[in-house]
């Protein structure tokens, strides 16, 4: 995982502008918010339930690193799925990935 996209995420997760767990994603997705989806490599279940929804509402789908990789990355247990809820954390973690 890069780990400028795993700081980015930690600055995010400390702003409160993020939403972790399949759980939490689902609510935010139906509610149409987010800007920017984050999904674990080794979580098939999750990229089949998330990213045509995601493509659907038009959000970018970065899929980068494990489930143990991204709870580390903000301080939590293993995640499958996280939403950036900001704009600019967003967009910073889109130009991290290339």
């Amino acid at each position: 995982m890069n780990s400028r996209i795993q700081a980015l995420m930690g600055l995010a997760r400390r702003a409160g502008k993020i939403a972790s767990g399949e759980a939490q994603v689902e609510a935010l997705l139906k509610k149409k918010k987010g800007y920017c989806l984050i999904l674990a490599e080794d979580a098939p279940g999750a990229y089949k339930k998330f990213d045509q929804w995601a493509k659907d509402l038009k959000l970018p789908v970065v899929v980068t690193g494990t489930k143990q990789e991204l709870g580390h990355s903000i301080g939590l247990s293993p995640r499958s799925a996280v939403l950036i809820l900001d704009q600019g954390f967003a967009k910073a973690i889109s130009l991290a990935r290339s």
